[in-house]
């Protein structure tokens, strides 16, 4: 797991990349399919969009070796 998070080889920063795609159209899919609410395309692709900016800062934050006290 820390290799996927720190690494900095191309194989796993597409794997980072594809990762927080799935889980920004997972975001914006499942209140969809449990009938929450309906997007419009455009708004669809902002939530991926946002939920991807949020979560690269996350993932870099649980990937970094510094420990703050």
């Amino acid at each position: 797991m820390n290799e996927f998070l720190t690494s900095n080889e191309p194989r796993w920063r597409l794997a980072r990349t594809i990762v927080q795609g799935l889980l920004g159209v997972v975001a914006t899919v499942l209140p969809q399919v449990v009938g929450l609410w309906h997007l419009d395309s455009a708004t669809s692709a902002a939530v991926v969009a946002v939920v991807m900016a949020v979560l690269s800062p996350i993932m870099a934050a649980m990937g970094s070796d510094d420990e703050e006290a």
